[in-house]
């Protein structure tokens, strides 16, 4: 079918007061296994490409854009096109020709201002041609090349007088905000501020996304969905995990074969798996 909108997906999912997830593609392999996830478990989610994911295809977005977008028109499940943790505007200004509806423009590494200033332009840029844009404010941590970070130090999680400020000045369309998650956890061990959550949802008047849900136990993220109020929920370390665990588990077996379809396949099926079984929970299906 055709490629559904981040924002109307997204919209969709705050007003049943559910949550959508939404997946990190790598490989031609990732945007495979989310399609086949989410007609699994008939429900939408949205394929999102990083820029360190670009940067890993040597910097060309097309090649990956295209492949990820064809996967979402062939498949029978409502599937958007998101471009993520965007540092570069070169890339910004790439994401439209490339057929992306949104952009996460992620400004959260600079000063207040020039993150207000930063991304303030990047939303007059999206806004003029219906590109749906995603910012953060907080400190979410644990990206390539970044330092550990502890999601409970003084300073590190996003201020709710300070987000309601941040999304005036800068007219985001959804917010992604530091609660207790960091990115690239392989243990599900993170504890959500809930508390914090729900008053971020009382003084924001966008979305709000949970970035690093790879590390939040089921229970944490079905309560940060259903009584918290996130509503756009990131997962990408729990895909390669799926994945890396398959294949090395297929080589072990099968220590002279040489064809890497033979491994690929069950990497896709188990990333296929956590597809369906976080699509679930932020739907509220799964128990």
């Amino acid at each position: 079918m055709p490629l559904v909108s981040t924002g109307e997906l997204v919209s969709a999912a705050q007003a049943r007061g559910h949550g959508i997830a939404a997946f990190n593609v790598i490989t031609l392999e990732h945007a495979e296994a989310i399609a086949a996830g989410a007609e699994r478990a008939g429900a939408p989610a949205i394929l999102q490409i990083s820029e360190n994911a670009v940067k890993f295809h040597g910097g060309r977005l097309a090649p990956i854009a295209a492949a990820a977008a064809a996967v979402a028109r062939t498949s029978g499940a409502p599937l958007a096109l998101h471009l993520d943790h965007v540092e570069s505007v070169d890339l910004l200004h790439r994401a439209h020709d490339e057929g992306f509806g949104s952009v996460m423009f992620d400004a959260s590494k600079l000063s207040y201002e020039e993150n207000v200033r930063t991304t303030a332009a990047a939303v007059a840029w999206g806004h003029e041609r219906g590109v749906w844009i995603e910012a953060e404010l907080g400190k979410v941590g644990g990206k390539e090349g970044e330092a550990p970070l502890d999601a409970h130090a003084p300073g590190v999680r996003t201020d709710p007088a300070e987000a309601a400020a941040y999304v005036r000045a800068t007219g985001v369309d959804a917010l992604a905000v530091a609660v207790g998650s960091s990115h690239a956890m392989t243990e599900r061990t993170a504890a959500l501020d809930h508390e914090l959550i729900g008053r971020l949802r009382d003084a924001v008047p966008v979305p709000l996304v949970l970035h690093g849900s790879s590390g939040v136990p089921d229970e944490e993220i079905r309560r940060a969905v259903t009584a918290s109020g996130m509503v756009k929920i990131n997962v990408g370390t729990a895909l390669n995990t799926a994945f890396t665990g398959a294949v090395r588990a297929h080589l072990a077996e099968n220590t002279t074969g040489v064809d890497p379809r033979k491994y690929i396949a069950p990497g896709r099926e188990a990333m296929a798996d956590v597809i369906h079984h976080f699509l679930g929970l932020v739907s509220g299906t799964t128990r």
